[in-house]
């Protein structure tokens, strides 16, 4: 969902999405100011044990936002995009690593965090080496892109 989008996030799961009282409670439990940061989220996903596009759908009907990507692709800083800048270079197993991750033509969310496990690097590194690549990442888990 978009800026735009915001305090109408509910409207993209249609009339028949339906609150589990489970993960609202873990939600509440997780959340400051109104708001749930991404390692939060994901904090949910492994207590309940539940994919994170459930957790995603319930932040979205609870019209609450999500904050701190992990991939630094928003929520951090007041107007801004993302936070990581291009990475000065990008090692040729990584690119390779990458390019190969690419579903028409973006780096999904769950294939940065493989990719970023697999090379023993921090999330934000991905982020950083496809800005340098000029490769978007998309299909958020939690469904906010």
């Amino acid at each position: 969902m978009t800026h735009k989008d915001e305090g109408h996030y509910a409207g993209k799961h249609g009339d028949h999405a339906q609150l589990n009282q489970t993960i609202i409670d873990a939600i509440r439990k997780h959340s400051v100011g109104g708001k749930v940061s991404c390692t939060s989220a994901f904090r949910i996903v492994e207590e309940l044990k539940i994919k994170p596009s459930d957790v995603g759908q319930s932040l979205d009907l609870l019209e609450m936002k999500i904050e701190k990507c992990q991939l630094g692709l928003f929520g951090h800083e007041q107007g801004k995009r993302l936070i990581v800048k291009p990475a000065e270079t990008v090692p040729p197993d990584l690119e390779r690593a990458l390019r190969a991750g690419l579903s028409n033509g973006r780096l999904p969310c769950a294939t940065a965090w493989r990719i970023a496990k697999r090379f023993d690097l921090p999330k934000m590194s991905i982020t950083s080496a496809c800005e340098k690549l000029n490769l978007r990442i998309s299909q958020c888990q939690l469904g906010t892109f």
